[in-house]
């Protein structure tokens, strides 16, 4: 169990009582349970381990839902319909597979770099289907409840006690489900199970209410970034300056007194970078890549270094000010813009990012064209000048060059570019606040499963509040 469980379940104590009476587990990472409930190997909680199948092609009528791993929710512990999959499972290879109401879903291959395979969810639905050959399917015996179960294995998968029966291959986990339902858990009577998982059922739901609020003003605290930045930098700060026609689609109507010229005219030099290869190096010479570039941001969390003995160009290194451009990438992310802070003391920057450098005369703050490149309208207008693949696309400077960008007087850059850094350190603050919410709403959410399948805390006799009843 990980300390931030552990503490969020220490919280739960005060709220909770404990049963009256624990004893060991003989299990180190499952400690003290609750005297009267049993220990024992989870395969003795379930009816096999059945795997599915995959099937043909979609033909009509006859085709069958087929649950993949892509359809686990794995906050809810459920199956997501958002996006089903019809596939052509004949009546022989069917009929032994169909799921029924309650059974479990377990991952047996997939898993990633972050994510272990292994998750388990329910099958709550009443349409017909199967699972693909990635997942397996367990039906609980009579006297467990299925609800208890998808808790008790996602505590088990919090805890990463499936880890052990985990076989790498290329690129895949493998789960060797035989190995990992010989682990030992504990378990109530099939009375207080089904106490336990209401209980459960009841307090993650609010939970996952209060995460969707949190998710909810995160979004919006984005579209009120988003609308800060385009109406500052297209309609300026003076809501009584009288207006003008831009003549240009994305922009609209500008101030009176702005110019609105090919961005071309405003650069003094624009330089790719170098042709750089990098590892892992730490103390080489660090690089700016694609990734490194946010939509007005620099990301630094994977920045990589040159290789020891690699040559280089000082003209490639970067100073304050420098706007720079991503020119490659997949089309949804080809075009991010962003300004160098001098962040860190010495970087260089590779052949996928742009440089530009402005007349000073034009353009006094880099922030302010950083912040037009980032407008809404000026990044529907980048997307049109993309051209290539979904995955593979290009923004050309020769295309850039023509791109017709407002240009207020330098004074007002200047205060434009202070008022939105200023409104968006204020929403940074406010989202930095509605994450730390979320993370502490899962990690409570993860201790309320960890205590109440554990015994950690007495829930015999526990009912839902009068108003949910009522409700």
């Amino acid at each position: 169990m990980s300390e931030v469980v552990a503490t969020a379940q220490q919280g739960l104590a005060g709220k909770y009582k404990p049963y009256p009476q624990y004893k060991d587990s003989g299990v180190e990472w499952l400690g003290v349970i609750p005297t009267h409930w049993s220990l024992h190997a989870l395969k003795r909680t379930v009816s096999g381990c059945s795997n599915g199948i995959w099937g043909d092609e979609p033909k009509g009528e006859d085709d069958l839902i087929v649950l993949r791993v892509a359809d686990f929710d794995r906050n809810k512990l459920t199956v997501s319909d958002d996006k089903l999959t019809y596939r052509s499972i004949s009546e022989k290879e069917r009929k032994t597979r169909f799921l029924k109401k309650g059974d479990l879903l377990i991952e047996k291959s997939g898993g990633g770099e972050k994510t272990l395979v292994g998750c388990v969810v329910i099958f709550d639905k009443d349409y017909s289907a199967v699972t693909s050959n990635f997942v397996a399917k367990m039906s609980p015996r009579k006297t467990y409840c299925s609800n208890f179960l998808r808790y008790a294995f996602s505590h088990l998968y919090a805890g990463r006690v499936n880890y052990p029966s985990i076989k790498q291959t290329t690129g895949i986990q493998n789960l060797d489900s035989d190995s990992y339902l010989m682990e030992h858990f504990c378990f109530p009577d099939s009375s207080d199970q089904q106490t336990i998982a209401a209980f459960l059922d009841y307090e993650t739901a609010r939970i996952d209410r209060l995460i969707t609020q949190q998710q909810r003003l995160i979004d919006l605290l984005k579209e009120k970034r988003q609308a800060v930045i385009s109406h500052a930098v297209t309609k300026g700060l003076n809501p009584d300056a009288p207006m003008k026609d831009s003549g240009v689609e994305w922009l609209g109507q500008v101030p009176e007194h702005w110019q609105c010229v090919p961005f071309g005219l405003l650069v003094s030099r624009a330089d790719l970078g170098g042709n750089y290869l990098g590892g892992q190096e730490e103390n080489g010479i660090p690089f700016l890549k694609m990734g490194n570039l946010g939509r007005g941001c620099i990301v630094l969390d994977k920045l990589e270094c040159l290789e020891e003995g690699s040559s280089f160009d000082d003209a490639h290194r970067l100073s304050m000010g420098d706007f720079l451009f991503n020119t490659r990438n997949s089309l949804d992310l080809v075009g991010k813009v962003a300004v160098w802070h001098d962040e860190l003391e010495y970087v260089l920057y590779n052949s996928n990012l742009l440089r530009v450098r402005f007349k000073k005369d034009f353009i006094s703050s880099p922030d302010f064209m950083g912040f037009v490149f980032n407008s809404s309208g000026a990044l529907g207008w980048l997307a049109l000048l993309a051209k290539g693949t979904t995955s593979v696309a290009a923004i050309y400077y020769k295309d850039l060059r023509s791109m017709v960008v407002p240009i207020p007087p330098v004074d007002e850059q200047n205060a434009i570019s202070s008022f939105i850094s200023k409104c968006l350190s204020r929403l940074d603050t406010l989202e930095e606040k509605a994450i730390q919410s979320i993370n502490l709403m899962n990690e409570r959410h993860t201790a309320l499963i960890s205590a109440a399948v554990t015994g950690k805390i007495d829930l015999r006799g526990w009912t839902p509040p009068a108003d949910e009843v009522a409700a």
